[in-house]
């Protein structure tokens, strides 16, 4: 048996994930590397679960959704023993390089595996949320953001339809990428970011003024907004330290306070995981090929405790402590093009 690269696919599913992997298998057979799949995420090698991984088995996955690998949000770091069960099936599966895809989670671990064990580890950055530094994409978000308008527009013609004012609530943990881009791309009336408070006078004022010339008015919340009077939407953490948000969404809460301050009908929608689901777009397919052959290539060239990152219109590798060090949420300088269109 020649070597080996074991992948894994780590926290929440988005589209991407299976070119992703593609993309790795494929390239790792051109430098003499076979592949394994470790089973929902890092459960997969705390338990050494895995399932085969060959050319043949991926060549179609590019179009599918979700992750062929499954996930989970296992963090070995928190359970006892399970950093050790993970060095111990690294060995035992014979891996000689491992590829984990992933966000901030997923890849603070593969970040930790390299920094404390000298693992030979490689990250392939996935989230929908686009809020790991040092890339200036990732998959997932382009096709979560364009479900999102879509849904942002079908509100927009049953609002006008009843004269309503619509809330979309979309996810968006602690960046406001996603809400950003569909509010501009959808013509929103206001947008509601988790990087500054809602300022509710103003938006309520623009929304009366919206409603009043076109007979409807489209407001984009992130799911993890301040709302200024309102206790904060969470609740227990996760294995990563992360808030669990609560099931009444802060879209339902932003609608009760316009329809009291407007005195105008509102209704809200949460387009929640369908955003994770369904057939990439295709500049997911392609960025998800890219940064998966690019970690073939890192791990053939021995550069472990990288990840792969989109600069510009090329793929590289920079360093996993520095992806991880700190969220990229929305700057100010898109903060205030942002106030072009609402204010």
């Amino acid at each position: 048996m020649g070597k080996l690269i074991g992948i894994l696919t780590g926290g929440g599913d988005c589209p991407g994930l299976n070119p992703a992997i593609r993309g790795a298998v494929m390239r790792a057979k051109d430098h003499g590397y076979e592949c394994v799949g470790l089973v929902e995420g890092w459960r997969g090698l705390v338990e050494g679960k895995t399932m085969p991984l060959t050319t043949a088995s991926v060549a179609e996955i590019v179009s599918k959704g979700g992750t062929v690998l499954g996930t989970s949000r296992t963090n070995p770091f928190k359970k006892e023993g399970a950093v050790e069960k993970c060095l111990d099936n690294f060995k035992k599966l014979k891996l000689d390089a491992l590829i984990a895809c992933g966000g901030e989670d997923t890849l603070g671990v593969a970040a930790r595996l390299y920094k404390e064990h000298k693992v030979n580890v490689v990250g392939v950055p996935k989230t929908m949320d686009n809020d790991l530094s040092a890339t200036d994409y990732t998959f997932g978000f382009d096709t979560a953001t364009t479900i999102a308008v879509d849904a942002a527009e079908r509100l927009k013609d049953t609002g006008r339809s009843h004269r309503r004012i619509m809330v979309l609530e979309v996810m968006g943990r602690h960046a406001g990428w996603v809400a950003l881009y569909t509010a501009i791309a959808s013509a929103a009336d206001w947008v509601c970011l988790p990087e500054e408070p809602v300022d509710v006078k103003a938006m309520c004022a623009n929304l009366k003024r919206a409603h009043a010339e076109k007979n409807v008015a489209i407001v984009v919340c992130s799911e993890a907004i301040d709302i200024p009077g309102k206790a904060a939407g969470k609740e227990e953490l996760d294995e990563f330290g992360h808030m669990l948000l609560k099931k009444r969404g802060v879209g339902e809460q932003i609608a009760e306070i316009i329809e009291k301050e407007t005195k105008i009908e509102t209704r809200s929608a949460v387009i929640g995981h369908i955003q994770r689901g369904g057939s990439p777009t295709l500049f997911d397919r392609i960025l998800g090929t890219r940064v998966g052959v690019k970690a073939a290539d890192l791990v053939s060239e021995g550069k472990f405790g990288q990840m792969v990152a989109l600069r510009g219109d090329a793929v590289l590798g920079v360093s996993l402590e520095e992806a991880t060090s700190k969220l990229k949420t929305v700057t100010p300088e898109w903060l205030k093009f942002a106030k072009i269109f609402f204010k």
